[in-house]
């Protein structure tokens, strides 16, 4: 159980990935997606001691490809996710530590390209059921990131 309840997000947040030692990455709150997504490139699927693993890069800021990160995690699940558009699409599941406001939250994250989205996670009612209440109405309750880690989102390194 968590040790923190109804702590208050803006529906959108810096949040960490220590997994991916991606310390800074902005992301969307979305209470009407069941589960989480991260946009993921170069996904590749392997064996290692008989299980399923998948390794992914990770882009942490929005209009640029530096600082890209690699992942290697056990596969989870497989899910076919309904996109808000309406298209079907299996995805790879991974297990993921996820740090919002000082919390960390394991959530289930499925990993598909978030290119053209405008943040490169969402985050699920699943993860946010963890203590977690949405104001639709405030954003980064829990902080704005340092200038430059903003700019460097922007694209402007």
């Amino acid at each position: 159980m968590p040790n923190h309840s109804n702590t208050i997000a803006g529906w959108r947040e810096w949040v960490r990935l220590p997994q991916a030692d991606v310390g800074w990455l902005k992301a969307k709150l979305d209470t009407g997606a069941r589960s989480s997504a991260l946009h993921a490139f170069d996904v590749e699927e392997f064996q290692r001691d008989g299980a399923d693993w998948v390794r992914f890069g990770i882009h942490p800021w929005q209009d640029t490809d530096a600082d890209a990160a690699t992942v290697e995690l056990p596969v989870h699940d497989r899910r076919v996710i309904r996109s808000s558009t309406g298209h079907t699409q299996e995805r790879l599941v991974v297990l993921m530590e996820i740090v919002l406001h000082d919390h960390p939250v394991t959530a289930e994250v499925t990993l598909t390209n978030r290119d053209e989205m405008g943040f490169r996670m969402l985050i699920g009612r699943e993860a946010l059921r963890n203590g977690f209440l949405v104001d639709a109405g405030r954003s980064f309750v829990g902080g704005r990131a340092p200038r430059d880690i903003r700019r460097r989102n922007r694209g402007r390194i």
